[in-house]
């Protein structure tokens, strides 16, 4: 068996990524561990080669397992986006656009730009719809800690680590049996007294429409969640090897816009009588109907029997909020197991095994008649005299069957929300071999496969061709009496067609919804194949004026990314009508064969000069199909005396483009936008808009008010583009840590961060298109719009095309703050009374720059449009725990957000703070206090409960969230459903 320093060796050398606890170090993590822990040489996230010193030259922030106990989380991505660093992409809280993915966004610089790695190995694709990482596949119990890094770290990790890199550490070497099980739930206080008034609009609207309009209870409990997960270990006699296996279960139920007074209506900008108060806005495909030709000519809704009165949009447009979910149900299986044996001391094997099945629904308001439909025939039995007379039907119409334009906006609420179904199972499996080649050399080789497997089904969406022949109706009765039937059952066409009576209230039968809905249906699946061999070593080196000797690592690396999938024909053609359009199929693969090298030369050790000091470095060439890329990494540290130890550091990095970026097919999907810049009825229309070319349109249909969309949504054309170049990133960092010996246990580190991206990876944004073409009369992005025949960029054809490219680049400048002090309350004169804990860590954002090659702007401080997720220039996460001397640790966390300020820009001068006079032109800052308490009930069971946001306090809201936000606010960020109670315990055996 090996001695144990040359075990510790071999587990480094595994591990790849990772950090020890905190000790003297405390400024690079979020979280403390008591003073005295021991400490051997341990990779640290950002580095493949072994140390003793956890100071790194590049910043990194640590939470643990214990974090998650404390924070009752059961889905991880909850507790990472708690940390000042990182920015919710895809999750729970998503619904119109859902993935069903969980992912993570460094910095706000997109999720595809944060490299996910489980023990240093990376995850794939967590999706064929999305290329960034799943964390869904990550067992919140497993979890030892999450480390997260800084900036690029392309030349340790390879494509993908632009703005940095989170490593889930897991645990290990476990003995026993341990079951852990929670439950939680959000409590919520229906009382919003916040900027709109909107309890008061949704009050008022209820009176002439009780049937959308309706204020929750004032007291709501909802959004339960169960998991429950077990492990178990075991050990060789001998120690020479472990298996650790663990399963798991969680089911969160679904949270509706309707049970909150802030969502229950869609906000829109208040009326010019109540300019404090928004309106509930919605959607022009309306209930009962609209029925219009949108040139001026009729614009009605339903009356009385079979006829049509004028529609009114203040009253009349659709509240699409309430059957939103704020958060997606979800139900998700775990399995997998970890194991090493040591063969001999020169071969242990080593394997990881990892499973989960996720399923989730993401639902929407009503599909329906999305003015998928132009016209009608005038001889149509289902309409009232009036009505064909105000389409302009004639006499002479009816009887020869003529056709009228007639665009139909009408919501299925017979047939209840959209879901989309999403089912994801995942398989991930290492295999390898390592060990010493001789005493301080090791190497480490692994074969790695995962697979994601998509299973997704469309439900309740009505098909476009059968609408059309469900509204075709002639009367095949040859009496005096009135038989409505498809003249596609009349030709044969279509046999079952069922006629569509939307003419009259409660004319919609259950037949015809039979006919009508459709499920649309995709599969696909991911895969990655890696293949790694390294080694490490010590040289046996040192400069003559340091103890350390010079490390090094180098190896190579393969790997090869693939994506597959299919859809059905209701999806390819497009015909589902709240779908906006075609979901074509993708297949594309991309490979790369890597060589990479590291080495870290101490230079000072013990000195007059120097405590400490030396430099480290990374190297990696990386071989593409179609291009090469080299990225490279220089770090420094120096320690004039033991307390305090400056570093810096600066890498390039490069992202390829991946196989979805490139390969995507065509298809459509929303954007957000306050108004349609051509619009006259909501602004100023430039002198642009007007003409005959497809990006233009006429006077009257400027005027009309059918440019507007009421839901704020306009449609864009995705896809992929085959000649995309990778991107490239200089990161800078440099900073101080501070553990000053005069104050045991305290530990503080400020870290300066600068994160340039150039030739980024991204589609130009349909709002610069817009106003790239109206304003900079960019012939390009004119070409880019498309009109449909009533001007409008909302129904029908009418679309901005949007595809992959290469902008300028993107770009972040800001400082770290990492501090914790850990002392006994017996220094301050409390005998017997435990110890303290106190932790903070925050990011002060000073730039997030976008240049899209025709106009820069800064997003830091805003939010919307251009720069969607609220940015704030402030954001920290404190915490004090107290471990009281009765097994009871009791803590209090506060999580502050800072003020932030709608982005219009102006781009004559890149400025945002062009919000004028709007009520939500500024989201106050937001603080939220939780609590918690775990209890050690007896040596093998400990218990644990807690409330996070336990003021219960409202969310920030805007009538410019869109689909980037859900149910007027931004749920990736602020607590949006109340307080979080949970309770839970764990038992070891």
């Amino acid at each position: 068996m090996k001695n144990p320093n040359n075990r510790q060796r071999l587990l480094a050398s595994t591990l790849l990524t990772g950090a020890a606890f905190l000790v003297i170090s405390a400024p690079a993590m979020a979280q403390d561990t008591p003073q005295d822990a021991e400490l051997d040489d341990v990779i640290v996230t950002g580095s493949r080669i072994p140390q003793a010193n956890l100071v790194t030259t590049s910043p990194v922030t640590q939470v643990t397992g214990e974090d998650i106990d404390v924070a009752g989380v059961t889905r991880v991505e909850d507790l990472i986006n708690q940390l000042p660093q990182a920015f919710a992409a895809q999750n729970s809280t998503v619904s119109n656009g859902a993935s069903g993915t969980a992912t993570v966004a460094l910095r706000n610089l997109g999720s595809s730009r944060t490299l996910v790695l489980i023990d240093g190995r990376r995850m794939g694709y967590g999706s064929p719809n999305d290329d960034a990482a799943d964390l869904n596949q990550i067992p919140e119990q497993l979890v030892e800690r999450v480390e997260v890094l800084t900036g690029g770290a392309s030349a340790v990790y390879g494509s993908d680590a632009l703005a940095g890199v989170v490593n889930f550490i897991m645990k290990k070497d476990f003995e026993g049996l341990q079951v852990d099980a929670q439950y939680g739930f959000y409590q919520h206080n229906n009382d919003y007294d916040g900027v709109g008034n909107v309890r008061a609009e949704i009050a008022r609207r209820g009176l002439t429409n009780p049937g959308q309009f309706v204020l929750p209870e004032d007291d709501v409990s909802d959004g339960e969640s169960r998991s429950v997960n077990i492990i178990m270990g075991v050990s060789a006699p001998d120690g020479r090897g472990n298996i650790t296996a663990y399963a798991g279960y969680r089911n969160n139920n679904p949270v509706l816009q309707r049970d909150r007074d802030y969502s229950a209506c869609a906000i829109d900008a208040p009326a010019a009588a109540t300019p404090t108060t928004f309106t509930c806005g919605g959607s022009g495909t309306s209930f009962p109907g609209r029925f219009t030709d949108f040139a001026g000519g009729f614009n009605s809704t339903l009356g009385t029997g079979r006829t049509f009165v004028p529609f009114n949009a203040a009253t009349g447009n659709y509240n699409f909020g309430p059957l939103n979910y704020y958060q997606r149900p979800d139900e998700r299986y775990t399995l997998g197991a970890f194991g090493r044996y040591e063969l001999n001391d020169q071969a242990e094997v080593f394997a990881q095994l990892m499973f989960s099945d996720y399923k989730s629904v993401a639902q929407i308001a009503p599909s329906g008649n999305f003015f998928n439909t132009a016209e009608i025939n005038c001889g149509n039995p289902l309409l009232g005299p009036q009505q064909a007379a105000t389409i302009g039907c004639t006499a002479a119409d009816i009887t020869a069957d003529n056709r009228r334009t007639l665009y139909i906006g009408r919501r299925n609420v017979e047939g209840g929300g959209r879901q989309d179904s999403l089912n994801y199972t995942s398989y991930r499996g290492i295999v390898g071999v390592r060990g010493e080649i001789s005493p301080g050399w090791n190497y480490d080789i692994a074969a790695q496969y995962s697979r994601v497997a998509l299973a997704r089904t469309y439900l309740n969406d009505f098909s476009v061709t059968r609408l059309g022949r469900a509204l075709d109706v002639v009367d095949t009765n040859p009496g005096p009496g009135v038989t409505p039937t498809c003249r596609s059952v009349v030709n044969g066409t279509d046999p079952n067609c069922v006629p569509y009576d939307v003419f009259i209230a409660g004319g919609v039968t259950q037949a015809a919804l039979d006919y009508l809905q459709i499920p649309l249906i995709q599969t696909g699946e991911t895969t990655q194949q890696v293949v790694t061999a390294a080694i490490t070593g010590d040289t046996g080196w040192s400069m003559p004026t340091a103890s350390r000797t010079v490390q090094v690592a180098f190896g190579a690396e393969y790997r090869r990314d693939a994506l597959d999938t299919t859809t059905d024909a209701t999806f390819q053609t497009g015909d589902g009508a709240g779908q906006g359009g075609p979901t074509l199929g993708l297949a594309g693969d991309t490979d790369v064969a890597e060589v990479f090298g590291e080495f870290q030369i101490p230079l000072a050790d013990d000195q007059p000069w120097a405590y400490s000091a030396s430099i480290d470095g990374a190297y990696r060439r990386s071989e593409y199909e179609n291009f090469g890329t080299d990225t490279y990494k220089l770090g420094a540290d120096y320690a004039p005396i033991e307390d305090i130890r400056f570093r810096a550091s600066y890498s390039r990095a490069v992202r390829a483009p991946n196989a979805i970026e490139l390969f995507t097919a065509p298809g459509f999907a929303l954007f957000d936008a306050d108004r349609d810049p051509c619009d006259a009825t909501t602004g100023v229309a430039p002198a642009s808009c007007f003409g005959t070319n497809p990006w233009q349109v006429t006077a009257g249909q400027s005027t009309s008010g059918a440019l507007r969309s009421p839901a704020g949504q306009y449609s864009r054309l995705n896809s992929g583009t085959a000649t995309l170049r990778p991107e490239e990133s200089d990161t800078i960092t440099y900073g101080v840590v501070w553990s000053p010996s005069f104050l045991t246990g305290f530990n503080i580190s400020v870290d300066y961060f600068d994160i340039q991206i150039d030739d980024a990876i991204q589609p130009f944004n349909p709002l610069n298109t817009l106003d790239s073409c109206y304003i900079s009369g960019d012939a390009a992005a004119c070409a880019r719009i498309t009109r449909n025949s009533n001007g409008s960029l909302w129904t029908g054809s009418g679309v901005v095309s949007d595809p992959n490219t290469n902008i300028g680049g993107f770009g972040t400048t800001g400082i770290d703050v990492n501090a914790s002090y850990s002392f006994d309350l017996e220094d301050l004169g409390m005998a017997n009374m435990g110890g303290l804990q106190l932790s903070y860590v925050s990011t002060i954002l000073s730039e997030l720059v976008t240049d899209n090659g025709d106009s820069v702007y800064d997003c830091a401080g805003f939010y919307a449009n251009q720069c969607g997720i609220p940015n704030p220039e402030y954001r920290h996460r404190a915490r004090v725990n107290w471990a009281t001397p009765w097994e009871l640790d009791l803590s209090a966390t506060w999580r502050h957000y800072g003020e932030v300020e709608i982005a219009v820009l102006n781009r004559a001068n890149g400025s945002l703070n062009n919000g004028g006079n709007r009520i939500d032109r500024y989201f106050d800052a937001e603080n939220y206090l939780d609590l918690a308490a775990v209890w050690q009930v007896m040596d093998t069971v400990t218990v644990r409960a807690g409330v996070n946001n336990v003021l219960d306090n409202d969310p920030q809201l805007s009538r410019s969230v869109g689909t980037t936000g859900n149910g007027n606010t931004y749920p990736q960020l602020y607590d949006a459903m109340g307080r979080y109670v949970f309770f839970g315990i764990t038992a070891n055996f």
